[in-house]
């Protein structure tokens, strides 16, 4: 069991997130909707792009740790994990969605999740465009943005016939992935794609009912669990259980609507 954490601790370690997340936004800025940007690509059999801006964004943080928190290990998407001595890891990705980031598209987020061995302990999803953060965890769930400052609440549950639910890809995964998560669709009032880690902001306000993926990474889930969860939602994998490593990700806003889901998903 976690030993609670003091009140001292958590407010620096709350410091520590969102001078990361001030470091992102400007290196990632720099680079939206930049005539000539271009992509590499990290998959030989497919389409896994990185910019110039994922790059920036990530030493920009890992700058930040360097100074403030140089005890603690990073893993990151971009570059090599780096050990630490305190047990706690920063799970970081510079751009979550870069699809939607190289197509100008204001879906993608920077992801900042902090983990101890047990599983996320809190997270950012911040939108540097649309200038809005959503961060989650140790007593907080807050979002701060255009319409100004409140707290995140999940949606109460309804039946999934009402539901809205999200996934980034059509095809979600594989055959059979695919096939499990159209049994849910097929049942939910409205399916939505496209919005990579927004879609998890999104449950957490209270705006839709369940994302649903597949193939993910840990800095992929890291932070969006931890938000989601503080706004009083449920993260698991397909068989319910942690999430926290990435692989298939079902996020509800609530446990009856998760409930509902996965029994399809598994049926």
């Amino acid at each position: 069991m976690r030993t609670p954490l003091s009140p001292p601790a958590r407010a620096e370690l709350w410091r520590t997130a969102h001078a990361l997340a001030d470091a992102a936004r400007p290196a990632v800025l720099a680079h939206f909707r930049a005539t000539g940007l271009e992509a590499d690509n990290k998959d030989a059999a497919g389409f896994d792009p990185v910019t110039a801006a994922d790059r920036a964004s990530e030493e920009a943080m890992r700058a930040v740790l360097a100074e403030l928190r140089p005890q603690d290990a990073v893993l990151g998407e971009e570059q090599a994990a780096t050990p630490g001595t305190s047990g706690l890891t920063w799970v970081l990705d510079p751009i979550d969605g870069t699809r939607g980031f190289l197509s100008g598209t204001p879906t993608w987020g920077v992801l900042i999740g902090l983990a101890d061995d047990e599983g996320p302990l809190l997270g950012i999803i911040d939108q540097p465009y649309i200038g809005e953060r959503f961060w989650g965890g140790q007593g907080e769930a807050i979002v701060e943005g255009p319409m100004g400052r409140r707290t995140l609440r999940a949606r109460a549950p309804r039946p999934l016939s009402e539901a809205i639910v999200f996934t980034t890809f059509p095809e979600v995964g594989t055959e059979d992935e695919g096939a499990a998560f159209r049994r849910v669709s097929a049942k939910a009032r409205l399916t939505r794609y496209g919005t990579d880690c927004y879609a998890y902001a999104l449950i957490a306000s209270g705006q839709i009912d369940l994302v649903i993926e597949a193939g993910l990474h840990p800095y992929d889930v890291m932070a969006p669990i931890a938000v989601v969860q503080a706004a009083g939602g449920v993260v698991t994998n397909w068989q319910g259980g942690p999430a926290h490593q990435g692989g298939q990700i079902i996020a509800a806003a609530n446990a009856a609507v998760h409930a509902e889901a996965l029994a399809l998903l598994n049926g």
